[in-house]
């Protein structure tokens, strides 16, 4: 916990700071997670703050509702849940993982969503290594349970001395050159 936690927010701040800088007539552009426009990725991002707030408390899954335009807000209150040491302890019951793979699909959600949403509305983006470096070994490990759980998409091949986060991004299903 003790070093993931600025990793963590490192990424939600700079997500965080994206997501402020969206322009209401954006809202509608694509983006490079196909199922989301800016106003749904944003949403998307409240619902993932709210339910990993609940998650870090060891509580339910929570439903999504409706875009607030309060993700800067509700990623402060995740945070701060996830700040204390017991929400680092065991698994949750809701979703039967251990907390630390919970801390790190959070960690792919920021790094991932983050480029999606500055592709998207034509902001530069520039992941802290840390976190990509952190977010491909743990989605390495993982991208088999997520395409089954239809969270990352079929691979996007890149070349094998791709920089990092172009690894990560084809291996969930993102085409690093993606353009709106």
């Amino acid at each position: 916990m003790d070093d993931m936690m600025p990793v963590m927010t490192r990424a939600t701040e700079r997500t965080a700071g994206l997501v402020r800088a969206v322009r209401q007539e954006q809202l509608a552009h694509a983006t490079p997670c196909a199922e989301f426009d800016v106003k749904g990725l944003i949403n998307h991002l409240e619902w993932v703050a709210e339910m990993f707030e609940s998650l870090g408390r060891k509580g339910a899954m929570v439903e999504q509702g409706p875009y607030a335009g309060d993700f800067p807000e509700r990623a402060e209150r995740m945070l701060a849940v996830w700040s204390r040491p017991e929400a680092w302890e065991g698994s949750n019951p809701a979703m039967g993982l251990p907390m630390t793979t919970l801390g790190h699909m959070w960690l792919v959600d920021m790094v991932v969503h983050g480029w999606d949403l500055a592709r998207a509305t034509g902001q530069e983006y520039d992941p802290d290594p840390e976190a990509v470096s952190r977010a491909l070994s743990f989605t390495v490990q993982m991208v088999e349970m997520g395409r089954q759980r239809g969270v990352f998409g079929p691979p996007v091949a890149v070349p094998d001395d791709a920089p990092p986060f172009d690894r990560l991004l084809g291996l969930i299903g993102r085409d690093p050159a993606w353009k709106p």
